[in-house]
């Protein structure tokens, strides 16, 4: 097995390519990699990209186009953790413009479908913390909200 770790398959349906530039567009310490296209006699027309490799944000990917046959679910989503609001403001803004979705608590669905977390690398440890009406108010907070809002969330947590 591999020792440098796990590279994320994403199932497009013809998408591939797009995809992989839009999301290097977003992330720093991105990169596109190599294309591979369909041979004479695949499923889809022979020069078309079948797979295309590429980094985000330091995280290797494989862009498949491989049909409409599966779709992206909640079930699965990228979390990106951010120092401070300015970074959620960003990558809120940038993965749900142009057809993205915004969802609840920090979720969000890009204009792929793909899901994506943005939180404040603060909220674990607020919600983890041993004093449980800290961790139930930070809860509360994050909750009630769509894109999530580090003062507010600091502010319940504090109970102020």
């Amino acid at each position: 097995m591999a020792t440098d770790g796990f590279t994320t398959c994403l199932w497009f349906d013809d998408q591939a390519e797009e995809a992989a530039h839009y999301y290097v567009s977003i992330f720093k310490n991105s990169s596109v990699g190599k294309v591979a296209r369909y041979p004479e006699g695949a499923p889809r027309p022979a020069g078309t990209v079948l797979t295309v490799e590429f980094t985000a944000n330091g995280h290797k990917f494989l862009a498949l186009n491989g049909g409409p046959e599966f779709k992206f679910t909640e079930a699965i989503s990228f979390m990106i953790f951010c120092e401070n609001q300015e970074e959620i403001d960003y990558y809120w803004t940038k993965l749900t413009e142009n057809g993205g979705e915004p969802g609840p608590c920090g979720w969000l669905k890009d204009k792929y479908g793909v899901s994506w977390q943005v939180v404040p690398d603060s909220l674990d440890d607020m919600m983890s913390d041993p004093d449980p009406a800290k961790a139930a108010r930070a809860t509360q907070a994050m909750l009630s909200m769509h894109k999530l809002d580090i003062a507010a969330l600091e502010k319940a947590y504090a109970g102020k």
